[in-house]
């Protein structure tokens, strides 16, 4: 079973930094978890992913958005979400998406797909699998993190 932990962190090299949410899964970022995968596969613009920046996505309820429950339009009618955005800090430039499962005990990231690069596959990448408590848990700090940043 994996561990994931949402990093909130400085964004940007501004006065005033914007911020970042970074998952990670067992101590690695997403990010270079498929950033490694697109690489190995032989993609082109490999890795060029950040966290989500909090401050320039309108995501609605950060814990609702993380349980696949999202409020947007645009991502509930694709039935994904992005876990990652773009390295300039745009989730719609450069997103990597997920659809997020949720049972009685579990939570799954599966389906992964970059929405600009539709013939890339990913199919061996994920899926990931979580308690559902711990990933509660980890939602809900990083929550409390987003809210007095």
């Amino acid at each position: 079973m994996r561990k994931v932990r949402f990093d909130v962190r400085p964004w940007g090299d501004g006065p005033v930094p914007a911020c970042e949410l970074l998952p990670h899964i067992d101590n690695v970022s997403l990010v270079d978890l498929v950033s490694g995968f697109e690489h190995a596969s032989g993609y082109d613009a490999p890795g060029a992913y950040a966290g989500i920046v909090l401050d320039h996505f309108n995501f609605g309820d950060l814990t609702a958005y993380l349980m696949g429950r999202t409020e947007s339009a645009y991502w509930a009618k694709r039935g994904v979400i992005a876990l990652l955005g773009c390295d300039c800090g745009e989730v719609g430039c450069w997103p990597l998406e997920a659809s997020v499962l949720i049972d009685d005990d579990l939570v799954t990231w599966r389906g992964f797909v970059q929405p600009h690069r539709p013939d890339r596959d990913y199919g061996s990448f994920g899926p990931f699998t979580f308690r559902r408590n711990q990933y509660e848990r980890a939602v809900r700090e990083a929550a409390a993190l987003t809210f007095s940043s």
